[in-house]
């Protein structure tokens, strides 16, 4: 997701218990004088309370799941405006209904927490629009599975971004060392997460550090000289109609004779440099700092990190699930795809691709450079 998230602990603790049951003993019969021995009595047997076993309970439970009674539960983190996911959840809850007969139901939960223990505590009857981290923590919490990954203008992958003053004489990352440092925070996979190892490999230890609460803020830290340098997400530059789009390897930054053009279009939905759009962290402080790109560059970008994805419960029942996915491989080509997930008020994906969980390995190694287990992280 663009926007940070902090997880905080998770436990799940189950109970056992154990049943006892006690037989009164059979009553000794004396033998008679008699070379035949005599017919067994059988012991009489306390009635017992347990009911017996129904082998179908299990089977019945999942056949009702996606009915009116037992809606499927889609589940959003909350990283924009609720109101705005609701109503485009239901936009694609409607496509999905007309599509497999199956009823679902919206939900938004108060964090992101809360929906990995939401997935957790239904495992079958969930699915979930959830972060590339917070897949990666469900994942070894109870066996949440991904299904798809966002796709956005083209890329199923995001980076992360170092950010500094256009007129900073920092030039390389080394150069980053003992200087105060802004990020959204810490349970952001680009934000914090993925700049960690850069920092590791360059010997960079930062100075002080401001917790800026979002993307925006960082990039706002920066653009205030209330930090030396922020880190951030990253998206290329949407290039104009006709031009070779931006690939893998070419310079993150807008190039340097567009960068006086730089500016929000006239309803401030856009920030544009004489046609190249940007999408990274800065867009979103362009209708407050419309020369933002004028004040702040792009020092580096990481690793690619494999986009948001959407991940099904551990128990899911296979058959509604690959239903599911048709349908929703179908959906992502409507219009309607557009007014819901594709939003850019919402999560802006612009398509999916199928997405496997090795593709998560380089966020677990993340982790484990953070030094974080679940007990660490926080709300």
């Amino acid at each position: 997701m663009k926007t940070p998230f902090i997880f905080r602990a998770l436990s799940l603790v189950t109970g056992l218990s154990v049943v006892l049951a006690a037989c009164a003993p059979a009553t000794t019969v004396a033998p008679t004088p008699t070379t035949v021995p005599p017919t067994p009595v059988p012991p009489t047997v306390a009635p017992t309370n347990t009911p017996e076993p129904t082998p179908d309970a299990t089977a019945t439970a999942v056949a009702e799941i996606g009915t009116e009674a037992h809606p499927i539960k889609v589940l959003f983190v909350p990283s924009v405006d609720a109101q705005v996911i609701t109503a485009g959840g239901e936009v694609m809850a409607a496509a999905l209904e007309s599509a497999t007969g199956l009823k679902f139901e919206v939900s938004v939960p108060t964090s992101y927490a809360a929906t990995i223990e939401e997935m957790c505590a239904s495992p079958t009857d969930t699915m979930g629009f959830i972060p590339g981290l917070g897949y990666v923590l469900a994942n070894q919490l109870c066996g949440v599975d991904v299904a798809f990954k966002a796709v956005r203008f083209g890329f199923d992958v995001y980076w992360a971004q170092v950010l500094v003053p256009r007129d900073s004489d920092i030039d390389e990352l080394s150069d980053l060392d003992g200087k105060k440092w802004a990020y959204p925070d810490a349970g952001s996979t680009s934000g914090y997460l993925a700049i960690l190892p850069l920092f590791a490999e360059a010997g960079v230890e930062p100075g002080e550090t401001l917790e800026a609460g979002g993307h925006t803020g960082a990039v706002r830290a920066v653009y205030n000289g209330e930090a030396d340098f922020a880190t951030t997400f990253f998206s290329p530059p949407l290039k104009p109609e006709g031009e070779t789009p931006w690939a893998i390897g070419d310079d993150p930054e807008i190039p340097e004779e567009l960068i006086e053009t730089c500016g929000p279009n006239e309803d401030g939905s856009r920030l544009l440099c004489s046609g190249w759009r940007v999408l990274d962290a800065r867009a979103g402080l362009r209708t407050e700092a419309p020369d933002v790109i004028q004040k702040v560059r792009i020092l580096t970008v990481s690793d690619a990190i494999p986009n948001d994805t959407l991940s099904f419960g551990p128990d899911f029942p296979a058959e509604l699930r690959a239903t599911i996915e048709s349908a929703l491989v179908e959906f992502a080509k409507t219009e309607e795809w557009n007014n819901s997930i594709g939003s850019q008020d919402f999560y802006g994906w612009t398509g999916i691709n199928t997405a496997e969980d090795a593709e998560y390995d380089i966020v677990r190694q993340m982790v484990e450079a953070a030094g974080l287990t679940l007990e660490d992280l926080g709300q």
